[in-house]
Parts: structure tokens; sequence; C-alpha cells
């Protein structure tokens, strides 16, 4: 089985990049996998994309060699295990808020003995190489999503979880929820009691031995979250990355072009 090279870059020390995609495109998810990312991921779970468009996508950033992941709807074994199946070499988990919740993910994405993932790697044994059903345990990567006030109270308990290999942060919703919806859901923390709870998930993950990750709208405030020791960023997303872009190339072509309308006016005599 191939390797996952996001364990040989954090053995090195290094942060990893994560790419980020919503949108049901093969074509888009190559464009995003030929650049510098060291992984993407596909969200099922607010993304506009189901199972046939995911399979596509793997498809198309095969070539890249990317570690390509994904993001699943919920605590659900069979979009677990389909998506593994599919040929995801990690799997994000959202809304886990306990221990038993953890232990339950761990289960759907190990095989037997450490788990009860069904075997049946449909496109994986063919996209990871042989020797799948030995190796894809020690290989394949979960990460429980950490992002309401009952995980953050239950975390030393999740963050112990046996066979738990990370924690992702959802600050839009952590935000949310430690406010009890006073805080507008949205990337980029500034809150210094998010800011608080980011880094307690942080050294709590540390001190268990497994990794964590933070979901940041900007590269200017992932570069910050690996400055406070973070192991993995995602840097916005597809959609995003989209509508910023046109937006600026927007506002550019208006603002240089600001005057022009009226001066052709005056030279046709209107």
């Amino acid at each position: 089985m191939k390797k996952n090279k996001l364990r040989q870059i954090w053995a090195e020390g290094r942060p990893v990049l994560h790419g980020w995609l919503s949108i049901a495109s093969p074509f888009s998810a190559e464009i995003m996998a030929a650049q510098d990312y060291d992984a993407i991921s596909i969200d099922i779970q607010h993304g506009a994309v189901d199972y046939k468009d995911v399979l596509g996508m793997f498809q198309a950033m095969r070539a890249s060699e990317k570690v390509i992941m994904a993001r699943v709807p919920w605590l659900d074994p069979s979009w677990i295990m389909k998506v593994l199946d599919a040929g995801a070499y990690g799997i994000i988990c959202p809304m886990i808020n306990t221990r038993a919740q953890a232990e339950e993910f761990v289960r759907y994405m190990r095989y037997p003995p450490l788990g009860e993932r069904s075997f049946g790697p449909t496109r994986a044994i063919y996209a990871a190489g042989a020797n799948y059903a030995a190796e894809a345990n020690d290989e394949i990567l979960a990460f429980a999503m950490i992002e309401t006030a009952e995980a953050m109270a239950n975390l030393e308990e999740i963050a112990s979880t046996p066979g738990l290999d990370g924690i992702y942060v959802g600050p839009a919703d952590l935000a949310f929820s430690l406010s009890k919806g006073e805080l507008t859901p949205a990337f980029d923390r500034e809150e210094p009691e998010v800011i608080a709870a980011i880094k307690t998930i942080r050294d709590t993950c540390h001190r268990h031995g497994i990794k964590v990750a933070l979901h940041c709208g900007t590269a200017e405030y992932a570069a910050r979250a690996v400055e406070w020791g973070f192991d993995m960023t995602t840097v916005s997303g597809d959609s995003r990355l989209l509508a910023a872009a046109s937006a600026q190339s927007v506002d550019t072509w208006r603002t240089l072009t600001a005057g022009t309308a009226s001066q052709n006016t005056n030279k046709e005599g209107y």
C-alpha cells in the first residue's frame, strides 16, 4: 500500500498545508490538486457534492499524488466506509462530542481486530496499491471534529481515544456554541476566549500524542496557527477562493474603467 505522506511530513517536524473542496467538479478538483497543497479534502457535509462526485474528484486528483481525504456528513458508518472504499487516506468526522462517539468513529475507520470496518475497497485497492487490508489501519487518518461546548467539556476523554489520529477544529461552530449563539459563525477568530479554547485543544492533543488541525479562512491566519503549534491548517477552499479572486478582478476592472463610460458618451455627442 502507498504510504500516507502526511505521516512522513509530521515525522520531519513540518506542518501540513490542507486544501478544501466543496464544488462538485473533477476539473476544479484537478486544478486545486495541481497547486502545492500537501493534502486536499472534499467536504461532503456542507459541500454541493454526492458520492458519485466524490468518486470522480478522487480520480481526477490521483495523478497529483496529494493525500486525498474527505469530511463525511456525520458519524455514519455507511458514509465513512464508502468514502474509504473510494480511496480516501483520511476522514474528518464532524460533531464528535463524547468519548463514546470518538470510539464509534474509530471502529468504523479500522479493519478487525481494531475496528469493524467492512472489507470491500472497491477503488481503494487500485488507487492505494497492494496489501491494502493489512496496511490500511496504519496509514489512514481519523480526525474527529471538535466544534461544540459539549465537546470542549469532554476534550480530554475524546483526545485520549485509542486509534484517533487527530482533532480538527471547526472554529465557526465552536465560537457559535461556546458563546451560546452570540458570536457570528466565521473563521479566523480573534476573540480571546475562542483563541484560548483553540489553544487548549492544541495542548490537549499534543499531550495525548495526536495531531491537531485548524480550519482557517486566510493564509495569514493559518501561518499564525502554525506558529501556535498546529500540525495541519486548512486555508480557505475552492468556492471561497473563486469568489475572492472574481471579486478582486471585478473591482479592479470597475476602478480602472470608472470614467470610461462618461467619456465615451461625450465622444458620441449624446
